[in-house]
């Protein structure tokens, strides 16, 4: 096996055991969701509004980054 065999196994051993970790993150968010973030309609106030924003900007930066869409668009 070549050196460069090897530094590219290393790197497809990283990125799967990263992209496994990003799915696995992926997949509580979609639960969460799912469950409306643990809430109950008679439970809404502005905190839960402020804290979706907070979650949905941070997505947000996530997805234009990988779509390079946004400030991130070419």
């Amino acid at each position: 096996m070549t050196h460069r065999a090897i530094d590219n196994s290393k790197a497809l051993n990283a990125f799967l055991a990263t992209k496994h970790e990003i799915d696995g993150m992926l997949a509580r968010l979609a639960t969460l969701s799912a469950d409306h973030f643990e809430t109950s309609p008679d439970e809404i106030h502005w905190g839960h509004v402020g804290t979706l924003n907070h979650y949905r900007a941070k997505l947000r930066e996530i997805t234009d980054s990988a779509f390079k869409e946004g400030e991130h668009a070419e």
